[in-house]
């Protein structure tokens, strides 16, 4: 009876509406499974026009088939060897993206890869950009949100922190908002001690507590720089300061955030761990849709909330150095982690030594005027000085 309720609530909505197009880069990745599923449950309201991979031509060609009028795009080959995958290449990704013109793009692609690819989506005129890729924001939040006002594009947050915080904003309004309260799951590590943490490989990283999501991501959880790069993202998406920006631990990930007003009123948004509801809130803004995710059992709820360890992790407090100083700072603290992880995943450099790297790459000078060529000229740079460092602890260690 309930599925049939759903049915009949979504039918209505997506007769309410013209179907819209849109594409999926990512498609393959965390983000991009879940939203496929939210399409296939509202099928009636979108139609899949475009797919993107970077390596996984085989996940890509299974989309294919199933959505055989979508074009598909393998960012990470330069070669086609047949006619199923339609654009090969960073270029020819945005080529797709131009060509295909959907009215929606998803962007779940991991990591600063997913900055041009933002970019193209809103130059090829989209409506909206469902935006999961958080280092847009972070490496060039503030033009890209100017080039999608100028489109008269809607850049609307998939993270589930974010996501929480844009839609507690819309209902609620900014105007007497004293702080944004982004939650931390705090990662698997959050009781470890330093000597444990020194003795962590990354296995033991790739196993996150709530949230099944891609290697790169889950190893910034472990560390705390995914929060970090969290604050950077809502100062620049939410045009505050960074003393108005809180980070709360929050174990069982069911508070998404909190905004508190100035008369002292604390607003959450909660629901399970589910990265299908952000994805449908975007989708379907400023409606609201029905899904068929379990309800929370507030019966069975134990909700704990403590302060993040910023000595254990300084990877958060290094964030906020960041945000406040502006110019590539961002920039650069995202390359460096970046760099980082992969090393760590290549079992190049230990754990500790991704809070090393950020924190002496940061030490530098990037201050600068923050245009497109300045950013990825300091994305290269922060990443050479961070390939440095970790030599030079590699060379200590042996």
């Amino acid at each position: 009876m309930r599925l049939a309720v759903f049915l009949f609530l979504a039918y209505t909505l997506c007769m309410a509406t013209k179907k819209r197009t849109i594409a999926v880069l990512g498609a393959t990745g965390s983000i991009g499974r879940s939203a496929l599923d939210v399409i296939r449950r509202n099928s009636g309201c979108f139609e899949p026009i475009l797919f993107s991979a970077h390596t996984d031509r085989r996940g890509l060609l299974v989309l294919g088939e199933e959505f055989r009028t979508a074009k598909l795009a393998l960012s990470g080959q330069d070669a086609l060897s047949d006619g199923r995958i339609h654009y090969t290449g960073e270029e020819g990704l945005y080529q797709a993206i131009a060509s295909a013109g959907a009215d929606i793009v998803i962007n779940g692609i991991a990591g600063s890869a997913g900055l041009a690819p933002s970019f193209a989506a809103v130059d090829a005129g989209c409506s909206r950009l469902c935006l999961a890729n958080k280092e847009t924001i972070v490496m060039a939040g503030t033009i890209l949100l100017e080039k999608a006002r100028e489109k008269n594009c809607r850049v609307v947050p998939v993270d589930s922190e974010h996501s929480a915080v844009f839609q507690l904003l819309e209902a609620h309004g900014r105007d007497s908002l004293d702080r944004i309260l982004l939650t931390a799951s705090g990662g698997p590590f959050r009781r470890f001690s330093h000597e444990q943490l020194a003795r962590v490989m990354p296995k033991d990283a790739l196993t996150h507590p709530t949230w099944n999501m891609g290697a790169k991501i889950t190893i910034d959880s472990a560390t705390m720089a995914n929060k970090g790069l969290e604050v950077i993202e809502a100062v620049r998406l939410f045009d505050v300061d960074t003393d108005k920006i809180e980070v709360v631990v929050h174990p069982q990930s069911v508070v998404h955030s909190m905004v508190s007003f100035k008369d002292g009123s604390v607003y959450a948004q909660m629901s399970n761990p589910d990265m299908r509801l952000p994805i449908q809130s975007a989708l379907f803004y400023p409606e609201k849709a029905p899904i068929t995710i379990n309800n929370l059992d507030f019966s069975a709820l134990t909700l704990t909330f403590e302060s993040p360890d910023v000595e254990k992790f300084p990877l958060l407090p290094l964030a906020y150095q960041a945000a406040r100083l502006e110019g590539l700072y961002s920039t650069a603290y995202n390359a460096a982690n970046e760099e980082a992880v992969s090393l760590f995943l290549a079992g190049r450099i230990g754990f500790l030594d991704i809070n090393v790297i950020v924190r002496e790459v940061l030490q530098k000078d990037w201050s600068g005027g923050l245009t497109l060529e300045a950013i990825w000229n300091a994305d290269r740079k922060a990443r050479n000085v961070a390939a440095t460092i970790a030599t030079q602890l590699f060379t200590r260690g042996i």
